[in-house]
């Protein structure tokens, strides 16, 4: 692999022919040069062949088929983290600001406790996409700001709970510490797994507003019919069995389980029950793999867990209005903190 500068960024691909030049072209101008490594992960709209004929001077890697986000990334990581101190990852219906590089590298290099930084993320129509993931004690994670208007608000170089992997740079040593993205997630929350880790051993993961990128939200998703349900469905209660300190498991789980099958339900309405059903019957099967990976998760911890709690937000997320009206209205109180 030709290494030319101190920060690689991967770009995982998967029928995104119409939209990466765009962002390749934005990391090829950065004031702060970048190497960029584009992970093909099976298309089939002519991508690879497109990306081997428009740019010379980045590195591809050929998947022969579509490994997801995760295993695409990963596929990126294994090549890049051993040459690299920092490895960056961007979504390929993204593009950045020419500074993007220079202020992730700039935080990331200014404490060595600092595992990831992530970006502040703006959606092609104008809104913010994310300023960090939080978690919740109700088991459901969320991208700060989404869909707020930008006014500032969220313009101070903060800790925060997680990252976005759609726009993020990473500490190679701390992916070595913690190993890389679940692939068993494939797509959804695996950013927020891997961030909920890094914490858990100790990193520290930061955010910082002056790295901007600029996010078309769910182009790949929703090319498939039910695809985030299946995900969402499949993903979210091993985000918690992996990682939810014991002590708050317990309370976590029963304030989940009244989310999770409302999220169930209301997937009829939508004509997606039996995607919801199948991600419920591939999330079952694998649960004790996900149990035996806790075990290592939790015996790793360097951190406590009531100051790990003190990131997670005690109430539903801001945009769960329906899932706040039915708490409210089930008189759900004593469960939900």
């Amino acid at each position: 692999m030709s290494i030319r500068s101190e920060l690689c960024v991967i770009i995982p691909n998967w029928n995104g022919k119409d939209k990466i030049a765009k962002c390749i072209d934005s990391l090829l101008i950065q004031k702060k040069k970048v190497d960029v490594v584009v992970v093909e992960n099976g298309s089939t709209d002519g991508s690879l062949e497109f990306l081997q004929n428009k740019f010379k001077n980045i590195n591809i890697i050929a998947n022969s088929i579509n490994l997801g986000f995760a295993g695409g990334v990963n596929a990126g990581l294994k090549k890049t983290i051993e040459d690299y101190r920092y490895v960056a990852l961007l979504n390929n219906d993204a593009y950045v600001d020419v500074n993007w590089s220079e202020e992730l590298l700039k935080t990331i290099v200014s404490n060595s406790n600092i595992g990831i930084v992530t970006s502040k993320i703006l959606s092609t129509k104008g809104r913010l996409d994310s300023t960090g993931d939080f978690y919740t004690s109700w088991g459901l994670p969320y991208p700060r700001g989404r869909n707020e208007k930008d006014k500032n608000q969220y313009d101070n170089s903060i800790e925060i709970f997680g990252a976005s992997g759609g726009s993020s740079i990473y500490n190679s040593e701390m992916l070595k510490d913690i190993g890389l993205f679940d692939e068993d997630f494939f797509a959804y929350y695996e950013d927020v797994d891997l961030s909920f880790r890094a914490r858990i051993a100790g990193w520290k993961v930061t955010y910082e507003p002056k790295a901007i990128t600029y996010h078309q939200i769910g182009a790949s998703s929703k090319k498939i019919k039910g695809f985030t349900t299946y995900q969402t469905t499949k993903n979210l209660p091993w985000l918690l069995i992996k990682n939810v300190p014991t002590r708050y498991l317990l309370p976590t789980m029963l304030r989940f389980s009244f989310v999770y099958v409302s999220f169930i339900f209301s997937s009829i309405s939508r004509g997606d029950f039996k995607y919801a059903i199948k991600g419920v019957f591939v999330s079952l099967i694998l649960i004790p793999k996900k149990i035996v990976e806790r075990f290592k998760i939790q015996s790793s911890k360097k951190i406590k867990s009531s100051e790990l709690w003190s990131l997670v937000v005690k109430d539903l997320p801001p945009n769960a209005k329906k899932l706040r009206v039915l708490r409210n209205t089930l008189s759900l109180g004593i469960i939900s903190k």
